[in-house]
């Protein structure tokens, strides 16, 4: 009897020494789930076998076992997603529950050597075998692999599984490490490995079959789309006909919409043109199905999963940018270097990302300070200082540099200039109201640069709203209280991440949202009260506890001593962070902190509805990334001085 018989074995924990993979077990019960789907992989449940963090003798058990007892009609398919470690001699070895290393040396007699797997994989009687590795160095595994003589005298069963021979797909090259992905629970090649079966993406032909090279193909140009110095690789051991592990819907609209987006984002670089947009109208108006025809939420739906990996990788350049615009000094000391270095390899970065982000901070030589556009202009405005009752104590006239970007129509975006400097973040243990999350205090250091005046305003919104698409669509009037000079709210963090790479785009320069440590360093604008007005807040000075009932007019109340409106009260303001219960291990150099890959993201400032203390400078809020709210918006910073 023909079998597709599967052997899925994920590492995640380790002994000391060898770090845990969080994701491995993840990757096995996400291949689990598609190769025992009957509309996808078609494997019998009894015949797949997952081995989550197995010890040594399990896993040399069951992939003997694997192999011995399979006849030359059955299709095996052999995953491992884990730890893969090449000793100097060029040995690779597949991690187990119990691998140890000793003085940063393998101990070999914990881990599976490749020549074990390679002895079973020869042993077996198949002949339609796939190993797919999820691990570092990976490719170093089919060296030294043989190829058996093995005939093909089935045509019946070469229609249903297809042809013979063994491939080998890896997600890197025998030198590379494999990365986990930013944004989900699978590591990266894995992602797209099962993107590419469970959606049917990886069908490229349309012929309702996924070939080995067809997912290898798939999954291997999404993978450097996000992390391009990652390289999967496929290799065969005696090619023959296709090697078919799954089925596609052959005529479903979502999947015909969705081919037609990835050869359009390939050719657009990770956009979509005006052109290709009129296209893609037209293209989904004509997809129909006896079931249903695509929406166009459908449509933006898969939009937004396909270009998804380009975004991943700007959103790595932008980072790297974002630290290399706060250097004191061009081209980099050897120090600086080395620290770049490192950033650049955690990011996956290659030499060709990052040379032409460098070289136009070296060419223009970055001053200290930001530099206007033409001669500085500056603004004047009232800073108010209250007692604890409230009461006005002081009144004075400030002053600050800014611009103006000019968003056509007579709309413009003010830019205030905010200089560097040190700032103790969170509040201290003395402050009335204040929440753990705000502690540790600790030291950040900011470097100069331009915050918008105000909260970006409805007309601003429009403004931008109308320039071309970059990933996703944007409504031009989302907001519930309609005002030209209000705050734009009822915009998610994924709208406000649109809004600047649109504005970016348009401006040729690098606007994003705050980090949350330049947020707050901003609002107090060297205060150390809970707000910049003093110990207390008043009706007087901001928009916050339904006073008002609703979002009021940018500007209508007090600056602080930066010339920043609104930072208290009003609307909530998006920063690029995502939410961490505390700040132990928080970035003291000003910069977003990501590491946590969660899809909560940091909500700074308060609003009309807030009470006191959550309108305080060290408050601190969060919202999933896709929320949209009436009390949520945001305020853009540009990354470097202009010239």
């Amino acid at each position: 009897m023909v079998k597709k018989i599967a052997l899925l074995i994920g590492i995640s924990e380790y002994e000391p020494g060898l770090a845990a993979l969080p994701k491995a077990v993840n990757d096995v019960e996400a291949m689990e789930r598609v190769l025992v789907n009957t509309e996808i992989g078609g494997f019998a449940p009894g015949d797949v076998t997952v081995l989550k963090n197995p010890q040594k003798p399990d896993m040399e058990r069951e992939i003997y076992n694997f192999y011995a007892n399979s006849d030359k009609d059955d299709l095996l398919l052999l995953y491992f997603s884990g730890h893969g470690v090449t000793l100097q001699n060029g040995d690779f070895y597949f991690s187990t529950r119990g691998t140890q290393k000793n003085q940063n040396q393998l101990l070999p007699y914990t881990a599976i050597v490749a020549k074990y797997v390679h002895d079973s994989i020869n042993s077996s009687k198949s002949k339609r075998q796939v190993v797919i590795l999820d691990c570092c160095f990976s490719a170093a595994f089919a060296r030294g692999v043989t190829a058996k003589d093995i005939g093909v005298d089935n045509i019946d069963l070469q229609k249903q599984l297809g042809g013979e021979g063994r491939a080998i797909l890896t997600a890197c090259t025998s030198t590379q490490k494999a990365y986990e992905s930013d944004d989900s629970n699978l590591s990266i090649y894995t992602k797209y490995l099962i993107e590419g079966l469970e959606k049917g993406t990886a069908d490229k032909d349309g012929d309702g079959l996924i070939a080995v090279d067809e997912l290898h193909d798939f999954a291997k140009s999404k993978v450097q789309e996000e992390s391009p110095d990652m390289t999967p690789e496929l290799y065969y051991i005696k090619k023959g006909e296709p090697i078919f592990l799954a089925k596609s819907p052959k005529d479903d609209p979502k999947l015909k919409y969705r081919k037609e987006v990835e050869i359009i984002a390939l050719d657009d670089e990770g956009e979509i043109s005006d052109i290709n947009r009129d296209y893609l109208d037209e293209f989904r108006k004509k997809l129909k199905s006896p079931k249903f025809e695509l929406s166009v939420d459908d449509a933006n739906a898969i939009e937004f999963e396909v270009l998804e990996p380009y975004r991943k990788r700007q959103e790595k350049l932008q980072r790297y940018e974002q630290t290399f615009s706060r250097l004191k000094q061009y081209p980099p000391s050897q120090k600086q270097r080395n620290a770049l270095k490192r950033l650049q390899d955690i990011l996956s970065l290659r030499e060709e990302d990052v040379a032409p982000i460098e070289a136009r901070f070296i060419n223009q030589q970055k001053p200290s300070e930001p530099v206007l556009e033409n001669e500085p202009n500056q603004f004047e405005f009232d800073i108010v200082k209250v007692d604890a009752q409230g009461q006005t104590i002081n009144s004075s006239k400030g002053r600050a540099k800014f611009f103006r970007e000019s968003l056509g129509n007579d709309v413009v975006l003010e830019m205030v200039s905010i200089p560097g400097g040190e700032f103790l973040m969170g509040s201290p243990e003395s402050e009335p109201e204040r929440t753990s999350d705000e502690s540790p205090q600790h030291s950040v250091t900011i470097q100069p640069f331009f915050m918008g005046k105000f909260p970006v305003t409805q007309s601003q919104w429009k403004a931008v709203a109308a320039l071309p698409k970059v990933n996703i669509d944007l409504n031009p009037e989302p907001s519930n209280f309609q005002g030209a000079n209000r705050p734009v709210e009822q915009v998610s963090w994924d709208d406000a991440i649109e809004f600047c790479a649109r504005l970016s785009k348009k401006t040729q320069e690098t606007y994003r949202l705050p980090s949350e440590a330049e947020w707050e360093y901003a609002c107090r604008a060297g205060t150390t009260t809970p707000f910049y007005f003093g110990e207390t807040i008043t009706t007087d000075l901001a928009n916050y506890q339904v006073q008002y009932g609703e979002t009021t007019d940018v500007g209508k109340f007090p600056a602080n001593p930066f010339g920043l409106f609104d930072m208290h009260g009003n609307i909530w303001e998006w920063c690029q962070d995502e939410w961490h219960k505390n700040y132990n291990g928080a970035p003291k150099n000003g910069s977003a902190w990501l590491a946590d890959n969660n899809q909560d993201r940091l909500l700074r400032g308060g609003s009309w509805l807030s009470d006191t203390r959550s309108c305080r400078s060290a408050y601190r809020g969060y919202y999933a990334r896709v929320n949209r709210n009436g009390s949520v918006g945001f305020r853009v910073v540009l990354v470097r001085g202009r010239t």
